[in-house]
């Protein structure tokens, strides 16, 4: 059964703000720049937003604080905490409500000060005290666990996994909004301090500043909104665990079970898509992604990726902005995965553009590979 409103809602203004580095603007005043840009992207006013879906770093009643910064009150909010999966859950939900009449447009938005407040990822869960004996450093260690374990079973080598990074960088080159533009080989990624064993600094995402900010409504309004609409296609989601001790297998993620009802839910494959967007926060992120979401077979990720497969030029357009290893990491990536995958469907993209681009896959992460969601957005309201 395919409950999803396919194509009858589209993402109508996208927006990012601050990133890298942004001093004296805390993460609230972030994302409503952000939504104010995205917004005037859209061509509609805040007093028409009668939805707000938002998730804050350290703010559990982002929901309320949200609307009173924006001076609105809207008919719905929504302050999802499934890590950086939670906007394309909040899009799953927009699209519905919007569909059913339950509000008429719909922003979504997050914002992060986490690099010029503290410097560090910001830490919003604890470990289980059955993994905590062992000292992980969370989150790194639970994905350098499943990293090993990739590894073991399958041959993956750390040069394999330095081909994700570089990839990364050559895309945010071409990317003038990119924190990381540095050249960076395969040796610089390999020989990179250890962190957590087997992944090094260069195999973790960056810690940076940012927001991001999508606006979305019905299909019928967005033909007449200021920039060509992308339609949503599909969403769906899956949780399997929460902390990595209790994950069914390290080497095969809920993106498996989201990702095929996404493209059963459009009537697509993976060939059919122009442009992947994944959540990378880690190396071992893409290859699992590229895995489990049918771009080639378990365990092939490896080979997948080698050569520069998934860099520009390659045979697959994957994280075009740079992603979290070296666009930008603001705490939770996934909201920048849908701006991105929006500027590639209208061509906004500049040097890093995928010519005629119609069909993009985004897909978030959240917790530590606990919370999967795929989103599949396109330039027309369905794929016939």
């Amino acid at each position: 059964m395919n409950g999803f409103p396919t194509g009858r809602t589209a993402i109508v203004g996208a927006a990012t703000f601050g990133v890298g580095k942004s001093p004296g603007l805390d993460s609230m005043d972030l994302t409503v720049h952000a939504s104010l840009r995205a917004l005037e992207d859209a061509g509609i006013a805040l007093s028409e937003v009668d939805a707000l879906f938002v998730a804050q770093p350290q703010d559990t009643l982002a929901g309320l604080s949200f609307a009173d910064y924006l001076g609105i009150q809207p008919r719905i909010t929504d302050c999802n905490r499934s890590g950086g999966s939670a906007f394309l859950l909040q899009l799953e939900h927009a699209a519905l409500a919007l569909d059913a009449g339950y509000c008429d447009v719909a922003l979504i938005a997050y914002g992060s000060n986490q690099a010029t407040a503290s410097g560090a990822l910001v830490q919003t869960s604890r470990n289980a005290f059955w993994d905590a004996q062992y000292k992980p450093i969370r989150p790194i260690s639970a994905y350098a666990l499943a990293a090993a374990r990739h590894m073991h079973q399958y041959g993956t080598t750390k040069t394999q996994l330095a081909e994700v990074a570089v990839a990364a960088r050559g895309w945010a080159q071409l990317n003038p909004e990119a924190w990381k533009r540095d050249a960076l080989s395969i040796d610089d990624v390999v020989n990179a301090r250890l962190v957590s064993d087997p992944l090094g600094v260069r195999d973790c995402c960056l810690v940076t500043d940012g927001a991001a900010a999508i606006v979305m409504t019905r299909a019928d309004r967005a033909r007449d909104c200021a920039k060509r609409p992308a339609y949503a296609l599909a969403a769906a989601s899956s949780v399997t665990h929460a902390d990595i001790s209790s994950m069914p297998d390290l080497t095969v993620t809920g993106a498996v079970e989201s990702g095929a009802r996404a493209y059963a839910q459009a009537g697509l494959k993976p060939a059919d898509i122009d442009v992947l967007q994944v959540y990378d926060a880690f190396t071992i992120n893409t290859l699992l992604f590229l895995e489990d979401l049918g771009f080639c077979a378990k365990g092939e990720g490896g080979a997948f990726v080698e050569g520069g497969a998934i860099a520009p030029g390659g045979r697959l357009a994957v994280n075009t902005s740079g992603g979290g290893l070296s666009y930008c990491h603001p705490g939770m990536f996934g909201l920048f995965l849908l701006v991105e995958s929006v500027r590639q469907l209208r061509g906004e993209c500049g040097e890093r553009q995928i010519p005629d681009a119609r069909l993009a896959l985004a897909h978030g992460n959240g917790g530590l590979l606990s919370s999967q969601a795929t989103v599949i957005l396109g330039t027309e309201p369905n794929t016939n």
